[in-house]
């Protein structure tokens, strides 16, 4: 009988696995948990680009598309390229702060207790140049180390979220340099074109200025009187 029940069970882990590869989703972003003790309940999401920054708490369903999308408890890496490990990556889309709730408080803080806010994972969400989203990830936010991961997203849930536009707009990505390199740039080429425009003018003005002295022949001089004294 324990027999059966062991390959019973594997039988529904294979079915299972196989249901979750032919959809397409990864075992560890089937479905957003209920918020337990080491589990995040809060996550803040802030737009690149833009600054805007959305509060999101477990049991919304944007909370759910975003758990889903980066899978917060993921522990796992990918090998990226050289270039990306070294800080060479495609513009960030978002920064998602992971937080757990109901910790802290008396004496380490001013606060009741469990009335604080752990920061527990800081993920950074970008498209790479063939559409494919990955996840960049800080496990441990508040410890200075290198110990960042990787991971892919999947495609369809970044259209989702992307596509809803209340998170992620879909013109977000360019940094904030790029973009204030752009708005120069526009600044610079609107007044080179109103430089050109008014310079042209300014040399029609005085090409015409210097045809209508010639045509008007020698300049007036003020007549001259010889008085008999």
């Amino acid at each position: 009988m324990a027999g059966r029940g062991r390959r019973a069970r594997s039988a529904i882990a294979v079915c299972a696995g196989v249901v979750l590869a032919v959809l397409g989703a990864h075992p560890a972003r089937a479905f957003a948990p209920a918020a337990g003790r080491s589990t995040p309940d809060i996550a803040l999401v802030i737009e690149s680009g833009t600054g805007r920054t959305t509060a999101l708490h477990s049991g919304e369903r944007d909370f759910t598309r975003l758990w889903d999308l980066l899978t917060p408890t993921y522990t796992g890496t990918e090998r990226v390229p050289d270039a990306w490990a070294s800080g060479d990556f495609p513009p960030v889309r978002a920064t998602v702060m992971w937080g757990q709730s109901g910790v802290g408080g008396w004496p380490q803080t001013d606060s009741a207790p469990g009335g604080d806010v752990a920061m527990a994972r800081q993920d950074q969400l970008f498209l790479a140049a063939d559409g494919t989203p990955w996840v960049r990830t800080d496990p441990s936010p508040a410890v200075v180390d290198d110990d960042i991961r990787w991971h892919r997203a999947p495609r369809s849930l970044f259209e989702q979220v992307v596509g809803r536009g209340r998170l992620i707009d879909a013109a977000a990505g360019t940094p904030a340099s790029r973009q204030g390199a752009e708005e120069r740039a526009r600044w610079v080429l609107t007044g080179l074109g109103a430089g050109l425009l008014l310079g042209g003018g300014g040399t029609l003005l005085v090409r015409r200025a210097a045809a209508w002295r010639e045509g008007a022949g020698p300049p007036r001089e003020p007549r001259q009187e010889l008085i008999d004294l």
